[in-house]
């Protein structure tokens, strides 16, 4: 089975058991060979195709790290350091106004984590999703993401195996069920082609050794001597070059990375989008990977601590339109300061796509008074209808669509914001 991108392993590595690193302090993989039968059919494949997949494969073995600490250049610890500080200032700050930031901030770290997969959707298209549509498969998976990192959260102060199971069964329960929430039982590996794993860029351990190497990864994860994002940082790499799932394991991984920061205490308030900022160099996320699977931890850490702070810096961005956003809408919205238009006018930043339903829901009204408390809005401009039904109408907030959108934009381009 093909699983999804995860870094590729490089040229030279021909050793058996576990390798001694680079020099650095921390393990590199080592690598044992197993025999491979294809479950696919001989008469569906060429001649040429088996014959490329005959004989045994090498699959990583992946040293146990529970008790070891993180060697760090000092520049690197110094880096993690600052970018921690940013953290926890970045959710102190929008600590007093949790509503909406912190369901923005979870939805657009789920975008950005489900892009660096090659998930993409616009941010209408997600909010359709929320409220239940299925028509954009990706806006789906994306909604996915937002349950698992939802379950990481919640699951954060007892972070252990069935936590990060109902974390992977959050994330595919809308279109992969069967293999939500249980450890792969199969060899995965990444590159090459489905027929099997001889010729791919990274084979990851056999799956007899899963439930082991994450019981281990979980001990490391709940150490309390360790800097919390340098930990995240480590505590990631390892899982996805365990790659314990056959499908999800990278948008996983990193909702495992905001447990682990909530868990210890640097964020208790939002979720920092950091994966907003890996996006501005998935390249070198990858060759960070690759370089932890050598037996270099600073890559890793450096990455994530980049990340996080051009993150914020994004983040901060977003924050501040729609909070401008939100302003502008009270020298246009003229009703009484008690009327419940107000409410949804605090929802739609959180919520830019809304029904009847959803606002009757939210609000605690009937649907026929949330029509109502719909209409003064309409009439201002602030959302409009898109559907053109006479029923099952539906209405946007095109300045917070906007806003999530180049949120996206500035999460997607090299160097940015």
């Amino acid at each position: 089975m093909v699983s999804g991108p995860s870094g590729g392993q490089r040229a030279g590595d021909t050793q058996a058991g576990t390798g001694a690193g680079t020099g650095t302090g921390w393990p590199a993989l080592g690598w044992e060979e197993h025999d491979w039968a294809s479950k696919i059919p001989d008469d569906l494949v060429s001649t040429r195709m088996r014959a490329r997949h005959r004989g045994p494969y090498r699959a990583a073995v992946v040293p146990v790290i529970a008790d070891r600490a993180p060697p760090l250049p000092v520049h690197v610890a110094s880096l993690a350091d600052d970018a921690s500080a940013e953290i926890a200032r970045f959710d102190a700050e929008l600590g007093a106004e949790v509503a909406p930031f912190a369901s923005v901030l979870l939805r657009s770290e789920s975008a950005s984590s489900s892009r660096i997969e090659n998930l993409t959707s616009g941010a209408k298209a997600i909010a359709l999703a929320e409220l239940g549509s299925t028509e954009k498969r990706n806006a789906a998976e994306i909604v996915g993401n937002v349950a698992a990192m939802r379950a990481a959260l919640d699951l954060a102060d007892r972070l252990d195996e069935s936590a990060v199971l109902a974390m992977h069964a959050a994330l595919m329960a809308g279109h992969a069920p069967s293999i939500g929430g249980r450890w792969r039982e199969e060899q995965v590996w990444i590159g090459g082609d489905s027929y099997g794993p001889h010729g791919a860029s990274f084979i990851p351990p056999h799956h007899r050794h899963v439930p082991a190497l994450m019981a281990d990864l979980l001990c490391f994860a709940n150490r309390a001597d360790v800097p919390v994002l340098s930990q995240a940082a480590v505590a990631h790499a390892q899982f996805e070059t365990i790659h314990p799932f056959p499908d999800g394991n990278g948008r996983t991984g990193r909702a495992l990375v905001h447990a682990m920061l909530r868990r210890h205490g640097l964020t208790r308030n939002v979720t920092v989008p950091v994966s907003a900022g890996l996006l501005t160099d998935t390249a070198a996320y990858f060759d960070a990977l690759d370089a932890y699977r050598d037996g270099d931890v600073a890559p890793i850490v450096e990455r994530f601590a980049t990340a996080s702070v051009t993150a914020i810096t994004n983040g901060r961005q977003l924050a501040s339109e729609l909070r401008a956003i939100r302003a502008g809408w009270e020298n246009r919205l003229k009703i009484r300061r008690d009327a419940r238009a107000w409410q949804l006018a605090d929802l739609l930043l959180r919520q830019p796509v809304v029904d009847a339903q959803a606002v009757a829901a939210e609000l605690g009204v009937t649907r026929q008074n949330a029509q109502r408390v719909i209409a003064p809005l309409a009439e201002a401009g602030i959302i409009t209808e898109f559907t053109g039904f006479t029923r099952n109408r539906m209405w946007q907030a095109s300045e917070v669509l906007s806003a999530l959108d180049s949120f996206a934009a500035r999460a997607g381009r090299r160097g940015a914001p």
